[in-house]
């Protein structure tokens, strides 16, 4: 298991927190921040280079979702070797299918983004 580390986001840390430790892990040190005027910045304090990283946040709002975002294409720019998210709940989840005409079908654009971001897998519990 040396070769996985577990992060969380802001979301949700006591979940996370549960998860490593039926793992028998500790949660990484990731450093999030967030301006005044709403940005949000992740920056890993230890290295990711190689290793399995899975990230724990659900996608609760818009803002969950892009922290989640970055802390996948910080994980990828820092050269993960395979980078998870594990979304207990995934939010745009009911929009997975055009019903009427002129409407998204989120829960794909949600997955391409995720993609685009670098993530190599996900997990999620609520669909």
């Amino acid at each position: 298991m040396s070769n996985t580390i577990l992060f969380s986001g802001s979301a949700h840390r006591e979940f996370a927190e549960k998860v490593a430790a039926h793992r028998g892990l500790e949660l990484g040190d990731v450093k999030l921040q967030q301006f005044s005027d709403g940005e949000i910045q992740a920056s890993y304090e230890e290295t990711v280079r190689g290793k399995e990283v899975y990230i724990i946040q659900p996608t609760i709002s818009s803002e969950s979702m892009m922290e989640l975002m970055i802390m996948i294409d910080a994980a990828k720019r820092a050269s993960a070797r395979h980078i998870t998210a594990v979304m207990p709940y995934f939010g745009w989840a009911r929009q997975d299918r055009k019903d009427k005409p002129r409407v998204p079908i989120a829960a794909k654009l949600v997955a391409k983004m995720l993609e685009t971001a670098g993530a190599t897998r996900i997990i999620t519990m609520d669909l």
